[in-house]
């Protein structure tokens, strides 16, 4: 079994602007610069042959190049049960269909359908029971959040293991958007 899900990297340059927002919130779990995405589709943990099959519907997707920002922040949660905070993607079509292309890919590969709402984001941080006025107060400093365009020509298919540190991703394939 391997733990699988499509993606955008975060380019270099717009995840080091995002590392220095990362003040203490006591409780968080930073991720680093490098494993900094855009999630298209979660697939979960899945056998090999399944996993070639997804690669083979990923590799037939197309549809060209375009350009994402991101845009504000929030948490997800409330109170003491916030779990993550995370920058927002402004509103893309282009963006959009290509989720759509990974889910009907994955529905094509043999995987049940996503049963959550598409809503892109940027992962910063995981949280543990943290003070609710600490994150608000974090929410408010940071809620301008804009970055420049963000080209897109290609997306990955990643891999997650668990360590110590938190979730590790490995880059599997990457396909280019032509």
């Amino acid at each position: 079994m391997i733990r699988l899900f499509a993606a955008l990297a975060i380019p270099a340059e717009i995840a080091a602007g995002l590392a220095r927002r990362q003040p203490d919130i006591e409780g968080a779990r930073w991720r680093p610069p490098e494993s900094l995405h855009v999630t298209l589709r979660f697939f979960g943990d899945i056998v090999e042959n399944v996993a070639r099959d997804l690669d083979a519907e990923l590799s037939g997707l197309n549809g060209g190049g375009f350009e994402i920002a991101l845009q504000g922040v929030g948490a997800f949660g409330e109170g003491r049960d916030i779990h993550a905070i995370w920058a927002g993607v402004a509103e893309s079509a282009a963006l959009t269909r290509l989720a759509k292309a990974c889910e009907t890919a994955a529905r094509r590969a043999g995987l049940k359908p996503e049963r959550r709402h598409y809503r892109p984001h940027v992962t910063l941080a995981y949280l543990r029971r943290p003070d609710p006025a600490e994150v608000a107060g974090w929410i408010q400093a940071n809620n301008l959040l804009k970055s420049p365009p963000i080209a897109v020509d290609r997306f990955g298919l990643y891999s997650s293991r668990q360590t110590k540190e938190g979730s590790a991703y490995r880059l599997e394939a990457e396909y280019l958007l032509s």
